[in-house]
């Protein structure tokens, strides 16, 4: 179960993941991610940073600075 609040709205989806909820609550905008050569959907540094946390995925434009060999920031 993940509850959000957003602008005075409490959002709740009993089967949804965090990171599905996160999707639904900060859409990609213009500049948010590209696509990669392979047809991947890489998410910028701009995304990142606007989104506020560090998914722990090893991204490309990580911010944070998550090392995904030592599982650490």
């Amino acid at each position: 179960m993940v509850v959000y609040q957003q602008n005075g709205v409490i959002l709740y989806e009993p089967n949804a993941t965090e990171k599905e909820l996160m999707k639904k609550i900060i859409p990609p905008e213009e500049g948010d991610f590209y696509l990669s050569k392979e047809g991947y959907r890489v998410f910028t540094q701009q995304y990142h940073l606007k989104r506020g946390y560090c998914c722990e995925s090893g991204c490309r434009h990580c911010p944070y600075g998550f090392d995904p060999k030592t599982n650490r920031q």
